[in-house]
């Protein structure tokens, strides 16, 4: 079953070289961090918050990248995500070396040996899952030595993880010219701010690497690879914004709502968490602000959902949230699940507020206290 990350317990690690002193320049990898970091943090992909997401361009040294990874590991308690851009060596153990800003060809001591990055994953990391995306190249005899032998998935996959790598074969394969970004790297990005037409809700690892293999593949590039260990690939880099609901619909939702594919309460684990999924409900449902007041039988004004959504703070009663969901279409065995993800948020001791009249309710303490009727309840209201 395909998940979303929690954001507020993720992690992300963008590496990126697109200056040298001794290899060709690779410009379109600077673009490719400032995109991929942009994008985690937005709708279209996971909403990490900002200081979630590490860029290191151009690092200096390798113990650079090495602390920053290590730093992400320690606090990343769902999912981390290792991404790295630029050249790529081989040394004579056909081991693989990520290229510095200082790196010389046929020098790999100036490199950073990934086994490097691996061996953090492997001992340090609390993150139950890992993901790595490895945008790199080889040339010469390089690329004829991994082209014979071992392949990069294999010496970059790490338990627990889903390696996505592009092992292109020439340097204008990994970065054509006049392009913006990196051949691979372009096409993820564009997978996930356009999403896969005919695809499914939520655009997974596994799915997202069938898609740019064949995308690839189209283009005359080369394909990439993948390594999945434990369920890696079940990950979700985000929705699939081809198969969202036009936007805005004020049509009640219609019988399929119990298959549509609703957020997971189950895999929240942090305030953020919470209210990105909440968020999500709506979006999932194609409903507008002021749909979902009309669904909630005047249990709700259309600010009400809003304020509720830009909260910073757990609710301190659950009724708000209760009808919000209802009034969405989630099914009541889903809602309950919501709540004891709300309880398992108030046993945290997160800071809580009292909530304001414009938030809770649109009557005073005695519609306040009718938020704590039964699910079913409303749902027979409002279908009258």
């Amino acid at each position: 079953m395909s998940v979303l990350p929690d954001p507020g317990a993720s992690r992300a690690v963008l590496v990126g070289t697109s200056r040298f002193e001794h290899l060709e320049p690779l410009p379109a990898v600077a673009n490719n961090l400032r995109a991929l970091a942009d994008l985690l943090c937005s709708p279209l992909s996971l909403q990490l918050p900002a200081q979630h997401v590490t860029v290191v361009e151009d690092p200096a040294a390798a113990h650079t990248v090495v602390g920053a990874v290590r730093q992400a590991a320690t606090e990343a308690g769902d999912t981390l995500i290792v991404y790295f851009a630029g050249h790529g060596l081989v040394d004579a153990q056909d081991q693989l070396v990520l290229a510095l800003p200082h790196t010389e060809f046929g020098r790999v001591e100036t490199g950073l040996p990934y086994d490097w990055v691996r061996q953090v994953l492997l001992l340090d990391s609390r993150a139950e899952r890992h993901v790595v995306i490895l945008d790199c190249c080889y040339s010469g005899l390089a690329l004829g030595r991994m082209s014979a032998g071992t392949g990069l998935a294999d010496q970059a996959a790490v338990e627990g993880s889903f390696l996505l790598a592009a092992a292109a074969e020439t340097r204008t394969a990994l970065a054509p010219v006049g392009q913006t970004y990196t051949a691979f790297t372009g096409a993820l990005l564009e997978a996930l701010r356009r999403g896969i037409p005919g695809g499914p809700a939520l655009v997974d690892l596994g799915v997202l690497y069938r898609h740019l293999r064949l995308t690839m593949e189209a283009r005359g590039h080369p394909v990439p690879q993948a390594r999945d260990r434990n369920s890696g690939a079940q990950v979700a880099l985000g929705r699939n914004h081809a198969d969202l609901p036009a936007a805005p619909v004020a049509a009640a939702a219609g019988a399929d709502a119990g298959e549509r594919p609703w957020p997971d309460p189950r895999a929240i684990r942090t305030l953020t968490g919470f209210f990105t999924a909440l968020a999500q409900v709506r979006v999932v449902s194609g409903l507008t602000h002021q749909a979902v007041s009309e669904r909630s039988a005047g249990r709700m004004a259309a600010r009400t959902v809003g304020a509720l959504l830009n909260r910073s703070t757990l609710p301190t009663t659950w009724g708000t949230t209760a009808a919000y969901l209802s009034a969405c279409g989630v099914p009541d065995e889903q809602i309950t699940q919501w709540q004891t993800a709300w309880q398992q948020l108030r046993g945290q001791n997160l800071p809580a507020q009292t909530e304001s009249p414009e938030v809770t309710d649109d009557g005073g303490p005695e519609k306040a206290r009718a938020w704590q009727r039964p699910l079913s309840a409303l749902r027979r209201r409002r279908d009258h």
